[in-house]
């Protein structure tokens, strides 16, 4: 017998943590004997931007005998189109959903979507194995009196839903580690997302983590075993899911300090944390990281006091605001900021000032998101409360609120798209630092560039890197004439120290009247390298502050800043 688990994942960098994990219980149960040693669990990983008669292509040459998907809210309209034309080529197939888009509503999925056979619920690790189980002596004619294990949503023979009996709580330490037995090269260019601890403490409305209160913890001699694996092979980025990472603070403690005695110089790993728990002791240890080490996930979802309550978000916004700006103080951590648009009480106005104090954070990243009303969460129920009106269909974002009208939702997506290019791309450091001084607010920056970039219809076409840079200085022209030739050299700046550019923007001043000058203070500074060598590993850039005022800047792209890929810069 053969069963494929499927994930369909965002995006190719993205691992599929949950079908990992099942199958590797699947292989301890067959290596214990539970199930037979001729039982085959394999996986199929695709993404979004496949195809779907692709996949469906693909799948059905695989001749399972069971199949199994992974359900998120980015992939369910995958999944459900995937599932109605497997049915059809291959009707006696058993089909079983799993995953937290199906595991709160069960009953209405398996109406909803009559092709599936059943819907595992909840945690699968105990589950999955035994739902093999019972296929497996189903074929053999075998009787199990006890039927489908606890957790799975099914139909009785006349097609009645039975609901999940529940079942209790895995214990973290019994779920094998998934990457042992995997081949490193599926590891390349790829996220690896890990695990250590489950549940929530918190209670945020608006978050599936918060339905599960049991909080339970992996051994830390596992965890240290498993970290070793990761940096022996010197994996890229490990993703820990952890929902709040430290909120068990020697705990979080251990393992940073393990992270940071055992650093391979080239490992990332990120954690989600809660900001506002941090104390001395932690950014003392933190401080203490090697640049690009550790990336850290801040939610702050809305500085606005009555949204905050509303959701059930405890927070010390204070706390919050500190631990942001110390983790930033050395400059050597990542670190990653949400807001939420759409919460109650956030109108047009308060989010833009939400967005100006997280903003002044100066974090590395700023994701600014929209609420997405998930099933079985409190937002859920508290809906038509709020008048949040939001998509029939995955992935049930607010469309507008009580406080935010659509048209306002349309504006902050524009604001979004131009936080995603001119803030989180880090390509235009001095560039928007010159363009924020004009503004009261930094909200209203970046309002005002979406909109100039919508009014010219931007977003619908393919852009190369330099045509961004040139939509900068075309608005700096039109809204604020004066500074336009200044903002050309940023952004001259900006360009050269993201990449040594073999051809020159069309943006950029001539260089050509410097050329013997540069030589000359390159021969000086480097005697021993021959010029035409050196000009192959850096760039110099001439910055006039004024007809008589010139300074001669080198970008050395040797050395790269880990933080943000920005080559250093280094006055000659």
């Amino acid at each position: 017998m053969k069963c494929l688990l499927v994930a369909i994942n965002a995006k190719y960098i993205h691992s599929n943590l949950a079908v990992y994990s099942l199958k590797a219980c699947a292989d301890a149960a067959i290596e214990y004997g539970y199930l037979t040693s001729g039982l085959q669990v394999e996986l199929a990983e695709y993404t979004i931007n496949h195809r779907a008669a692709e996949i469906l292509d693909d799948i059905y040459m695989k001749k399972a005998d069971i199949l199994c998907f992974s359900c998120y809210i980015w992939n369910i309209e995958y999944v459900k189109t995937l599932v109605r034309n497997l049915k059809r080529l291959r009707p006696q197939v058993p089909i079983w959903l799993g995953g937290p888009e199906v595991s709160f509503d069960p009953e209405e999925r398996l109406v909803e979507i009559p092709e599936v056979d059943g819907i595992l619920c909840g945690e699968g690790e105990q589950s999955f194995p035994e739902l093999l189980h019972f296929y497996e002596a189903t074929e053999s004619g075998t009787s199990i009196s006890s039927g489908l294990p606890k957790g799975c949503a099914c139909r009785e023979g006349g097609g009645t839903v039975i609901a999940p009996p529940p079942r209790a709580p895995v214990c973290m330490d019994q779920i094998p580690f998934v990457y042992r037995t995997m081949p490193e090269e599926s590891f390349k260019n790829r996220i690896l997302y890990y695990e250590t601890s489950r549940g929530c403490p918190f209670s945020c409305s608006y978050c599936l983590s918060s339905v599960d209160k049991r909080l339970r913890f992996r051994s830390l001699s596992l965890v240290y075993e498993e970290l070793k694996f990761f940096l022996e092979r010197k994996v890229p980025q490990v993703k820990f899911v952890d929902r709040t990472f430290n909120c068990k603070k020697d705990r979080a403690m251990a393992i940073w300090t393990f992270l940071r005695e055992h650093d391979n110089g080239v490992t990332n790993f990120h954690f989600e944390i809660g900001a506002d728990l941090l104390d001395e002791e932690c950014f003392a240890l933190l401080e203490t990281m090697r640049p690009g080490l550790l990336q850290l996930e801040i939610g702050v979802q809305s500085a606005n006091p009555k949204t905050l309550e509303a959701i059930c978000r405890a927070t010390d916004f204070g706390k919050l605001r500190l631990a942001a700006e110390r983790t930033g103080r050395e400059k050597n951590i990542h670190r990653h900021l949400d807001l939420i648009a759409g919460l109650p009480y956030e109108d047009y106005e308060s989010f833009g000032h939400s967005f100006d104090q997280v903003y002044f954070m100066e974090p590395d990243e700023l994701q600014l998101g929209f609420l997405k009303v998930l099933k079985g969460t409190l937002m859920d129920k508290e809906a038509d409360r709020y008048r949040i009106l939001y998509q029939a269909e995955a992935p049930f974002e607010v469309l507008e609120t009580l406080w935010l009208s659509h048209e306002d939702i349309i504006h902050l997506k524009q604001v979004e798209e131009m936080v995603e290019i001119y803030y989180n791309s880090r390509q235009f450091l001095f560039s928007m630092k010159r363009l924020s001084s004009l503004f009261d607010r930094p909200f209203l920056l970046y309002e005002s560039l979406g909109r100039a970039w919508a009014a010219q219809e931007m977003g619908k076409r393919k852009h190369v890197r330099a045509a961004l840079y040139q939509f900068l200085l075309d608005y700096a022209k039109k809204q604020f004439p004066e500074v336009a030739e200044g903002l050309r050299q940023s952004l001259t700046f900006d360009y050269y120290l993201r990449e040594h550019a073999k051809k020159r923007p069309e943006f950029a001043l001539s260089q050509e009247p410097y050329r013997s000058e540069i030589r000359n203070r390159l021969s000086a500074r480097f005697p021993e390298v021959p010029i035409k060598q050196l000009l192959k590993e850096i760039h110099v850039e001439v910055a006039c502050s004024s007809l008589l005022e010139k300074e001669y800047w080198m970008f050395d792209y040797k050395d790269k800043d880990p933080l943000t890929g920005n080559a250093a810069l280094i006055r000659l």
